[in-house]
């Protein structure tokens, strides 16, 4: 008898321990308007809180509902690859634990799906966030989505990680083997027929998002370095204007020592001193990450460690 379910809905829990049942509750209702036949994924981000009680809750309430783990905090996307990586369902809908995403969109999502898409992603007209995080969160997807040349995808900054994946499109991301991974770039990279389906952005549950501006920079960064390879380039093509300006400075000053003769200059001498220290500074430690990078993945570590499973 294959016991293999119909839908996965996995969901990583970080600072969530008041939403637990409440997500769990909403994603039941809306699921069961397409089948019995499913699984919800809870995966434990090493969170400070007691989001594993609430998920061992569930989880005894009710079988469907499986809980990992993690031996720490991962990190979202790690902790959203343990949770495809463990998932059984033809189809599986990744989505954010704060009910940001709204469950109400799943059987949008596996209509849109039946059409003939691997990968229906979402995307929002608006987000509901305060002024100083759209605003931040405007300019670190408008720099990265430029670094990385994405120019493919309807919204720079609006396509969220809720999306649905068929089986297909999940054993392809599965085989992606690069240690440092964004959700939505790795399935970018992986390509498929893809759509995308507009949602309405909700207010969080309850709390506050845990990505503040370090971790955003963090983020995007990432993201950059492990996914293109264009900040390398951008230093070569500074290399090259910087040598060039170089060169026509020098022959203004010859011939400005023949015309009007010497000039000293102590100040502007420091300056370009110090702009070109900073620029090569900046470009040894944009190499230097991307060797740290490489150096990374050659150790071939895990990417996340589990300590418990439920059902």
């Amino acid at each position: 008898m294959d016991n293999t379910p119909l839908l996965s809905i996995v969901s990583p829990v970080y600072k969530a321990e008041k939403i637990v049942h409440e997500l769990v509750k909403r994603i039941t209702e809306e699921v069961t308007k397409i089948t019995d036949d499913f699984e919800i994924i809870l995966v434990e981000d090493g969170s400070p809180d007691d989001s594993w009680g609430r998920i061992e809750e569930v989880c005894t309430k009710d079988k469907r509902v499986k809980g990992i783990k993690l031996s720490r905090n991962f990190g979202q996307h790690f902790a959203i690859t343990a949770g495809i990586e463990n998932a059984l369902g033809n189809y599986v809908v990744v989505m954010d634990c704060d009910l940001q995403d709204d469950p109400v969109y799943i059987p949008v999502l596996y209509k849109k799906s039946c059409e003939g898409f691997d990968i229906v992603y979402t995307y929002k007209n608006d987000r509901v966030h305060g002024f100083w995080k759209n605003i931040t969160a405007n300019f670190f997807n408008t720099i990265f989505n430029s670094l990385i040349d994405n120019k493919d995808w309807k919204s720079h900054s609006n396509v969220g990680s809720f999306s649905l994946l068929t089986r297909k499109a999940v054993d392809a991301f599965c085989s992606y083997n690069d240690y440092q991974r964004h959700y939505l770039m790795v399935l970018r990279w992986i390509g498929f027929n893809n759509t995308y389906v507009e949602i309405e952005h909700k207010k969080r549950y309850e709390g506050k998002s845990s990505y503040n501006f370090s971790k955003l920079l963090l983020h995007a960064l990432n993201g950059v370095t492990s996914q293109s390879d264009k900040l390398l380039r951008i230093n070569v093509t500074i290399g090259i204007f910087l040598s060039i300006l170089s060169f026509i400075s020098i022959i203004i000053i010859i011939f400005l020592y023949f015309v009007v003769g010497f000039m000293s200059g102590w100040a502007s001498l420091i300056v370009v001193l110090l702009f070109s220290t900073g620029i090569l500074l900046t470009s040894v430690g944009i190499s230097g990450i991307y060797i740290g990078k490489t150096f990374e993945q050659t150790k071939n570590r895990p990417k996340f460690l589990i300590d418990k499973r439920l059902n």
